[in-house]
C-alpha cells in the first residue's frame, strides 16, 4: 500500500523545472531581469550572452539545453569587444548576472564577512 502511494505521488507531482530570466537584445542587466520563464526539459539551463562593441552592449538571456551551453564559447578581443556566454542551473534565476566574476566576488566577500564575524566573538 505504501509503495502504491509513493508511486502515485511521484507520478502526480509536476516535474521540477528551472526558472530563468529571459530577454532579447536588452542594453542593461536590470532591463533584462524583468521577465522570467520556466524552462522545460531538455532545455534545463539558463544562458546569458553579452555582446560588446565599444560602449554598446546587448544582453540576451534564455533557457538553453546542456548541449547548447557546452558548444557555446565566449570570444573577447584585447579591446573587450566580442561576446561572453555563461550558463547555469544551480538555482532558479541563477542568470541574474552574466558575469562569473560577480558570483566569485560575492562568495569571497560573504566568506570574509563570516570569518570576521566569528573572530569578533
Amino acid at each position: 500500500m505504501l509503495l502504491s502511494l509513493l508511486l502515485l505521488f511521484v507520478l502526480a507531482s509536476p516535474a521540477l523545472s528551472l526558472k530563468c530570466y529571459v530577454c532579447s537584445s536588452s542594453t542593461t542587466n536590470e532591463e533584462c531581469n524583468k521577465n522570467t520563464q520556466e524552462c522545460q526539459a531538455p532545455v534545463d539551463m539558463c544562458m546569458t550572452v553579452v555582446d560588446t562593441l565599444g560602449s554598446a552592449k546587448s544582453i540576451v538571456k534564455q533557457c538553453a539545453s546542456q548541449d547548447t551551453c557546452n558548444s557555446a564559447s565566449s570570444s573577447v578581443d584585447a579591446n573587450g569587444d566580442g561576446n561572453t556566454i555563461n550558463c547555469c542551473n544551480t538555482h532558479d534565476l541563477c542568470n541574474f548576472s552574466g558575469a562569473k566574476s560577480v558570483h566569485v566576488r560575492t562568495s569571497v566577500l560573504l566568506s570574509a564577512a563570516g570569518a570576521l564575524l566569528l573572530l569578533s566573538h
